[in-house]
């Protein structure tokens, strides 16, 4: 399995791995900073260079039982298990999402209801709630963000265990996704003190002024009582 340096150190942006896998569609490494599509975040994109020179672009990032495919454009014939790598990972896409991430948590925090979907990418994001009485002022909620944005609350990293998450559900606030569980330990995304706690496997900024001035762009009604809310962020 390929070992995800991404969960403990999410600004890491050059790696050196080995290639423990060749498919058809691409490499599986035993170690990577990539994160593998999955939660509503996107794979990160990037390149892997052979000690020969040879650049192969990596067009997305999977995951799959045998490790995390990065999955390669072209032709990357000679290649072989065994090889030695160097990682770079995509910078600038991968911050955004990082950024978007964080701020999706934020959204989180102040708006009441289970979330039922969500979609994470560079230059907007969106989540869904279900939300049975009247949606969030717009205005507002964009205000209320950003005030949390610009307290510049530390966003960390914890564990809990299976047991303490089954104990406490209310923790988990998305109905589609499930938390990353399976093997003991939940890792858990902190903002603050009190701002927002929950189960997350993806990658986050250190801190809420890292995000940059947050955008409401709609707030739309997808069913009966179910509200989709549109965010960008101002670079």
């Amino acid at each position: 399995m390929t070992k995800e340096l991404f969960r403990e150190d999410a600004y890491s942006q050059v790696c050196d791995a080995e290639v423990c896998q060749v498919t058809s569609e691409g490499l599986i490494l035993d170690q990577t900073i990539f994160y593998p599509e999955g939660g509503g975040q996107p794979g990160d994109t990037g390149s892997i260079v052979k000690l020969d020179g040879l650049e192969m672009k990596v067009l997305n990032t999977l995951k799959t039982p045998h490790g995390i495919l990065h999955m390669i454009e072209g032709q990357f014939d000679g290649t072989s298990i065994g090889d030695r790598v160097k990682v770079n990972i995509n910078w600038e896409r991968r911050f955004m999402h990082m950024k978007m991430h964080t701020a999706l948590h934020l959204l989180c925090s102040q708006v009441e209801g289970a979330v039922t979907g969500g979609a994470i990418g560079a230059q907007k994001s969106r989540l869904d709630f279900d939300m049975p009485g009247e949606r969030p002022e717009k205005e507002d909620l964009e205000q209320r963000m950003n005030n949390l944005i610009n307290l510049d609350h530390s966003i960390s990293i914890s564990w809990i265990s299976d047991e303490e998450l089954k104990n406490n559900p209310d923790l988990v606030r998305t109905m589609t996704v499930k938390p990353p569980m399976g093997s003991g330990q939940v890792r858990m995304i902190c903002i603050g003190e009190n701002v927002d706690f929950q189960p997350c496997g993806g990658t986050h900024v250190k801190s809420t002024a890292e995000i940059g001035v947050i955008r409401i762009a709609k707030i739309e009604n997808k069913g009966r009582q179910n509200r989709r809310v549109h965010l960008t962020i101002d670079n």
